[in-house]
């Protein structure tokens, strides 16, 4: 049996899906663009000045101190009575005169005729 197997292809059938195009009417959403404005705030670069400290070596004098000893004579001192002037304040009582308006009549001297009569004898 064996002598007689034989190959042979097999053909087998296949089915193989075909695209096609069909054209229908489909509902695409619109899209609506809405721009907004938004401020952006400016970035500046500013230099800043800065403050350094720097020591600074400063030479202190130093301050020696000698001491001599001096000779200073001895004074002798004597008391003499001095006389001093001494203000003293004296309280004195004010005297307050006091100016009032009196009227005085003023009494004036008038001239006035005087009438004389006088008897004359006629013979």
């Amino acid at each position: 049996i064996q002598d007689e197997i034989r190959q042979v292809p097999k053909i087998e059938k296949q089915q193989v899906p075909i695209q096609r195009v069909v054209e229908r009417e489909v509902q695409i959403p619109q899209v609506q663009i809405i721009d907004e404005i938004v401020q952006v705030p400016v970035q500046r670069e500013v230099q800043v000045p800065m403050v350094v400290k720097v020591q600074k070596v400063v030479d202190i004098p130093q301050v020696e101190i000698v001491e001599q000893d001096v000779y200073v004579p001895v004074q002798k001192h004597r008391h003499v009575p001095m006389v001093s002037v001494a203000q003293k304040f004296v309280d004195i009582p004010q005297v307050e005169f006091v100016d009032r308006v009196v009227h005085v009549p003023v009494q004036k001297e008038v001239q006035v005729p005087m009438i004389s009569k006088q008897q004359k004898f006629v013979d």
